[in-house]
């Protein structure tokens, strides 16, 4: 590869790299409770990366604290302070922060959705959890969290009762206790709040939600799915244009973006690095077939009149099956490498192993069909 095809190659992968991490945006939840209700805990179960072992996180107020962690699409603001003698400046502040933040054009800055946490053997909702949830509701969803249950005893109907604001009221054990005779608790309700959660973020932060948690492979897939829809639309169009032999040219940057878009829903740590191994191992095993696929089109784009339209047409058609083709394979190498142990990041050389294994048994399906 010459020079300067390979600063276009770097470029290129750049590019596509900044437009899905911008596409993916990020999202923000307000995670509040009293001192030992376990939010570190739920933050950490729910979430990649350990973020709330990472430190104190910086301070946006005198109680309350902003965690993030480099290559995660999620901000925490971890609110303190809600001890009796303190919540109602808490709860000042963290009006006051909410609005600041709402007002910014950018809706990666403002906060989305807010879980308020309550232990399950206080029995008790404060005076200070109602004033919490009755500001926040102003403001954005909440949910109400009863966490380290064991035994419910119509406490959750109680919370309902006295919080009637939140959306909802989810039951949760972040970790699994080990109980006297040695009987060991299994973790409990994580699926409940993140499916709660990722239906009531906005939609522009929906693939920021999916990437950041680690609870359940099926909404990394389905944001995953939209990405390669929208490729295969793009690919389509590309197809289409009357020029001779440019479709297979303009597909490449499609099929780039896609792995792209699809890594970075996916909570990959997506670099310029990693794509390259991925893209430049995947396409060179691929590319005979698309060539290959869009030859024939390309030809007929050649004959005068119909045949410009008659082969823009075959070549839309050809561009989206092997798109979606592309996309449903690197999906499916995902699930393969990441299902059994969700918070296990493979390697780029991994990746790209698994999915040169899914195209090349794609092949042969279609072979065998």
């Amino acid at each position: 590869m010459s020079m300067k095809l390979e600063n276009d190659f770097s470029e290129l992968l750049k590019q596509k790299l900044e437009e899905a991490l911008e596409q993916r945006g990020n999202v923000n939840i307000v995670v509040a409770g009293k001192t030992g209700v376990g939010k570190s805990t739920l933050v950490n179960a729910v979430f990649q990366g350990d973020l709330a072992e990472t430190g104190d996180g910086r301070p946006v107020t005198k109680t309350t604290r902003e965690i993030k962690k480099e290559g995660v699409p999620l901000s925490i603001f971890d609110t303190r302070g809600l001890e009796i003698s303190e919540y109602r400046d808490t709860v000042q502040e963290l009006e006051k922060l909410m609005q600041d933040k709402r007002k910014s054009d950018d809706p990666n800055d403002h906060i989305h959705i807010a879980w308020v946490c309550m232990m399950e053997d206080s029995r008790r909702v404060e005076d200070a959890e109602i004033n919490l949830v009755e500001m926040l509701n102003k403001y954005v969803p909440v949910v109400g969290v009863i966490t380290k249950c064991e035994a419910d005893n119509d406490f959750r109907r109680t919370v309902q009762d006295l919080l009637p604001q939140t959306r909802n009221v989810v039951r949760v054990l972040a970790k699994e206790k080990v109980l006297d005779g040695g009987y060991t608790m299994p973790t409990m309700g994580l699926d409940k709040l993140v499916e709660l959660t990722m239906d009531l973020v906005p939609e522009t932060q929906k693939n920021a939600f999916a990437a950041a948690q680690k609870i359940s492979i099926k909404y990394k897939m389905n944001r995953a799915h939209a990405v390669v829809g929208t490729a295969a639309l793009s690919a389509g169009g590309a197809g289409a244009v009357p020029l001779p032999f440019s479709d297979a040219l303009a597909i490449i940057p499609v099929q780039i973006s896609m792995l792209a878009g699809i890594s970075a829903v996916w909570g990959l740590p997506v670099s310029t690095t990693f794509l390259g191994t991925l893209v430049s191992g995947a396409l060179t095993g691929s590319a005979g077939t698309l060539v290959g696929r869009t030859a024939a089109g390309a030809l007929l784009k050649l004959i005068p009149g119909i045949g410009s339209i008659a082969g823009g047409a075959i070549s839309a058609g050809v561009a989206i099956t092997v798109t979606v083709a592309f996309g449903e394979a690197y999906i499916m190498a995902l699930n393969v490498l990441t299902k059994d142990d969700p918070n296990q990041i493979p390697t780029a050389e991994e990746i790209r192993d698994e999915f040169m294994i899914q195209l090349k048994s794609l092949k042969k399906e279609k072979v065998e069909g």
